[in-house]
């Protein structure tokens, strides 16, 4: 478990070079070739370069290493079909932009996923994604989530956006909706990670909430405008969840869920990953259960959260019962209260025996305790107070009277 975040990367100074126009619209066309999160991509990358990259895959008298001939051949007709300005005026027209690596608000952490960063990314909305995520966590969740689940997913998610932090999630139903609407009802940030185009609304029943997300956060895909979704695209979005924010937390998750996937690659990139534990029958609860007894952290609020992800020092509040006035009583008067039977008085030889007291500070002990209202004297014999019998704290059994 990882103790602490990895370091911001620094922020861009005027000197960064820009990506030249040519590679820009290369990664536009790779965008609609290749599916996310391929190795292969990777490597094709930082050998030949975006635009070595699509000259290969639009070239059939070149080849690429790694890759069977009826892949590639699959690949060269996906090329044909490739139009940038197209994509382009699409996105634009959603309210989108296109970010490839070298754009000054690219997140440097991507960097993080190796061969398995993203060609690009279509974001949609008005904040800026690199300094949105360096205060970034995920919420993530089953999307047949429980009542309990949801509830615990919009009150995190609700103190998160309170502290100002970005709750980052996937737009499905369930955990991610509950986290998504709890943000923007706190007048937070939130920003969605989709498996399509950020102009596609999926599923169609959160395509109000989609809006509103655009409108008031952020919409990414790596997908070009218009992309469905497909199980594996839903499974390679998750990457992009772990490594764009400073920890995963898990809210109900059943042993075969992408929830856990966003987990495990959040540990595998050095990230905090929570849980939140549920009830344990509750087959909602079993994966995130098997996390916390592996790599991950129980959280049950949004403080404790921030104290894994935050800055040192931002420490979440002991959790403790309420305090009573028992509690404040000092040693030698707490024991003498013990020894002190329930319904009958007693003198005060009976009780420094049972406090194992002399009978002097047992008399301090009695006079104190009557100053605050916790016993009276009856004659040369003491009894607790109406009062102090009716607390929560359990007595002494009375026995017969010594006389």
């Amino acid at each position: 478990m990882p103790t602490t975040n990895p370091p911001p990367p620094p922020l861009p100074t005027p000197s960064s070079p820009s990506p030249s126009q040519d590679e820009r619209r290369a990664r536009i066309a790779l965008t609609r070739i290749l599916e996310p999160g391929d190795d292969n991509t990777g490597r094709w990358l930082r050998t030949y370069g975006a635009t070595g990259l699509l000259h290969r895959l639009t070239h059939e008298d070149t080849a690429l290493p790694g890759v069977t001939a009826q892949r590639l051949a699959g690949l060269r007709n996906r090329a044909t079909t490739t139009h940038p300005d197209a994509d382009l005026h699409a996105a634009h027209t959603a309210g989108a932009r296109f970010l490839i690596p070298g754009d000054p608000e690219w997140p440097g952490q991507l960097r993080d996923l190796g061969d398995t960063q993203p060609v690009g990314l279509w974001v949609r909305g008005n904040a800026d994604l690199r300094i949105w995520a360096l205060r970034s966590v995920a919420l993530v969740g089953a999307r047949a989530c429980t009542e309990y689940g949801a509830h615990m997913a919009a009150r995190i998610a609700t103190g998160l956006a309170e502290h100002g932090w970005v709750v980052v999630s996937g737009g499905a139903y369930g955990i991610d909706g509950a986290a998504h609407r709890a943000a923007l009802a706190a007048g937070g940030a939130t920003a969605a990670i989709l498996a399509n185009g950020v102009d596609t609304a999926y599923p169609r029943g959160h395509t109000g909430l989609l809006q509103r997300i655009a409108e008031q956060g952020l919409l990414l895909a790596e997908l070009p405008p218009g992309a469905h979704p497909t199980a594996y695209r839903f499974i390679q979005r998750n990457r992009i969840i772990a490594a764009l924010t400073r920890g995963t937390l898990v809210i109900e998750a059943a042993h075969r869920s992408g929830a856990l996937v966003t987990a495990r690659n959040a540990t595998r990139l050095g990230r905090h990953t929570m849980g939140v534990p549920g009830p344990a029958t509750s087959s909602q609860s079993a994966g995130v259960h098997q996390l916390l007894r592996g790599e991950a952290t129980l959280v049950t609020d949004a403080a404790e959260v921030i104290e894994l992800i935050g800055e040192m020092g931002q420490l979440a509040p002991e959790h403790r019962g309420p305090v009573i006035p028992r509690d404040l009583l000092k040693p030698l008067a707490a024991r003498v209260l013990a020894a002190l039977p329930a319904g009958r008085p007693v003198p005060v030889a009976t009780i420094a025996t049972d406090a194992a007291t002399t009978t002097d500070d047992t008399v301090a002990g009695l006079y104190e305790l009557q100053s605050l209202g916790f016993v009276e004297r009856h004659g040369d014999n003491w009894k607790l107070t109406r009062q102090s019998t009716r607390t929560d704290f359990p007595r002494r059994e009375g026995k017969p009277e010594d006389t």
